[in-house]
């Protein structure tokens, strides 16, 4: 229950004294909800005046909503609120509010998905004359449609929101809708839009001359869409730029006192999009999703830890399910570091914590479960277990398709209008996952699902908005050529990667070509040419660095020493490949004897939590 002030002509001593003896209940420690309730219960027994019979009842129905499991009786007392609201003049946030937590109501606890719609169109078409309450409604409706995947019905009501805010002089509110709408539209890739609305945002920023805080948290919005912008299509090195302006913009507001801010210039800008310890995980986030895009593997563990202890630590007083969000998407990026770096066994207890994330947030097991066997199969792979490695790939792009048969199908049911499918909104996961998955056909000489899988993964036709995946994709065809001996149109294929992959710094698909390529030059017989190729793919693997290129490298090295006669050298590169493959086989042999590693088994249905047993690694401070 919030504390509510009286309304200036209600007096009546009784009413003072329940509602101020309710309060004391309610901010007890700990808090005795029960005789609280009861209190508020007890003003009915005189037949108070409609306002207050409405604001209590609004205030009964928000206690039992949020600390106990009686949504009935909640659902009950806002329903009356709400109704009782629609004749009595001057008791707008009570109607408003009422509307809000009651289509929360409806659609999160009580699945009454056009119930909550309805409600909260009607009240957002007469609450003009309020903006706080008009604003805070079309965000909630909005969120809403987002959820069901009706982008388009949200972005036109952020549209509508960012009009009306223009209209009231809410500026900042008007630039957070516009943002809002933005994301979404990232979201479904519609970049020919997302550009220009973002270039007007960053424009109304630049002549800003409000509030510091408010002016410093949309620019931390904006940085964060446009570094993921970038990032969702594999230009790395495109978006430095702007990933320092945002790690220098959330420095900005760490330093500022808020508390010391004079009030907002409009009432209505009362909204606040993340809080400031979130968007530091969130900049923490982007940052370790560059770092491993980069090849940075070091430092995407350094931020990773950095962001993980920080969640921790808000965890204890924060239940906030995105945090729990942030978690597991950390966790995924450091996964594939791990692996990168040649470090099973801790990547393996890794995907265990993240099966735990999502046993604890059900939701999150739904929009990540084809992530997780993609995850299990990029382990099994780098644990030689192939078989495995297929099933998991297999399960994640099944998980992927069904997705998408469910959309459709529920778009035949209720006609509604449809953005993307879940499937093309992450066309990114689908192709790295089948790149993966051509990689496992290649090694285990699987010709025939190969073939099939190529053609729906053809750089040249697939359309991909992501450099890195289609640098990715020519990658994956001049290995396959590699296998089949086509070396002239397998360097045809790498100098195409090379290019793309040098364009924008991708530093592990550079290294991944480059010692391809030396292998190619060394089998024409070629070792001048071979050495230029795999030295240099030695140094960028040992600076990521890449225990399987550092691998191959070495064992190319050695040969060409061999040929070039000279012993000392090629010695020294047998030495390093023994070390490597030692390393390597020690690290697989202790990996297999953990319990989590029989996570590669689990194909579908629910993780099995009997698996994910281990806490984890402590965060204190070849797969694609």
């Amino acid at each position: 229950m919030a504390a509510v002030p009286l309304p200036q002509h209600q007096n009546d001593s009784w009413y003072l004294s329940l509602l101020g003896l309710a309060e004391s209940f309610r901010t007890a420690n700990p808090p005795k909800i029960k005789l609280c309730i009861h209190c508020l219960e007890s003003i009915f027994q005189f037949n108070p005046p409609p306002g207050i019979e409405a604001r209590t009842h609004l205030q009964l129905g928000s206690l039992l909503f949020t600390h106990t499991k009686n949504t009935d009786l909640a659902r009950s007392h806002l329903e009356k609120a709400w109704l009782l609201t629609q004749t009595v003049p001057g008791f707008d946030d009570v109607r408003y509010e009422a509307a809000a937590i009651l289509a929360n109501l409806y659609y999160k606890h009580q699945n009454q998905i056009q119930l909550a719609k309805s409600l909260l169109r009607k009240a957002i078409s007469t609450s003009q004359p309020a903006p706080y309450w008009h604003f805070r409604l079309l965000f909630q409706l909005a969120q809403i449609h987002a959820w069901e995947g009706d982008n388009i019905s949200a972005c036109e009501l952020l549209g509508h929101g960012a009009e009306s805010a223009a209209m009231a002089g809410a500026y900042y509110t008007r630039v957070m809708f516009m943002l809002s709408k933005a994301m979404l539209l990232l979201m479904d890739k519609k970049f020919h839009e997302v550009h220009p609305l973002l270039a007007l945002c960053n424009s109304m920023l630049e002549s800003w001359t409000g509030h510091p805080t408010h002016r410093e948290t949309l620019r931390v919005y904006l940085l964060v869409l446009q570094v993921t912008n970038f990032l969702m299509v594999g230009q790395v090195k495109s978006v430095k730029p702007y990933l320092k302006q945002l790690q220098q913009s959330i420095q900005t507001i760490t330093a500022l006192h808020t508390d010391d801010e004079p009030p907002p210039s409009h009432p209505a800008d009362l909204f606040q999009w993340l809080p400031k310890e979130h968007m530091c995980v969130l900049v923490y986030l982007v940052t370790v999703m560059h770092s491993m895009q980069a090849g940075y593997m070091d430092k995407a563990q350094k931020y990773t830890d950095k962001a993980l202890m920080q969640i921790e630590k808000l965890k204890i007083l924060d239940s906030s399910p995105i945090l729990s969000t942030f978690q597991l998407m950390l966790l995924e990026h450091i996964i594939m570091c791990r692996l990168v770096m040649g470090q099973q066994s801790i990547a393996v207890q890794e995907i265990s914590q993240a099966c735990h994330v999502c046993h604890e947030q059900p939701k999150l097991f739904v929009t990540h479960g084809a992530q997780l066997h993609t995850l299990l199969g990029l382990y099994a792979m780098s644990m030689g277990c192939l078989d495995s490695a297929e099933g998991q790939l297999n399960a994640a792009l099944r998980i992927m398709s069904n997705t998408m048969a469910a959309s459709r199908l529920a778009s035949s049911t209720h006609p509604r209008p449809q953005t993307e499918s879940r499937l093309s909104q992450q066309p990114e996961l689908w192709m790295f996952t089948s790149l993966n998955l051509a990689i496992v056909y290649l090694r285990s000489g699987k010709n025939q699902q190969l073939l099939s899988l190529l053609e729906r993964i053809n750089p040249d036709t697939y359309p991909s908005s992501s450099h890195a995946m289609t640098a990715a994709g020519y990658y994956i065809r001049g290995l396959q050529s590699f296998f089949q001996e086509r070396y002239h149109e397998a360097k045809r294929y790498l100098r195409e990667t090379l290019k793309m992959s040098n364009a924008e710094d991708l530093n592990r698909l550079t290294s991944c070509s480059l010692v391809l390529l030396g292998h190619i030059f060394l089998s024409l017989g070629n070792s001048r040419e071979s050495m230029n190729m795999v030295l240099p793919a030695m140094q960028l693997a040992s600076k990521i660095p890449d225990v399987d290129i550092q691998m191959w490298s070495a064992h190319l090295l050695k040969d060409l020493y061999h040929m070039m006669g000279d012993p000392i050298r090629a010695g020294e590169g047998g030495q390093m490949h023994y070390n490597f493959s030692q390393q390597q086989m020690n690290e697989r042999f202790r990996s297999s004897q953990q319990i989590e590693h029989n996570l590669i088994q689990w194909l579908d249905g629910p993780c099995p939590m009997h698996l994910a047993v281990t806490d984890g690694p402590s965060h204190s401070g070849t797969i694609l």
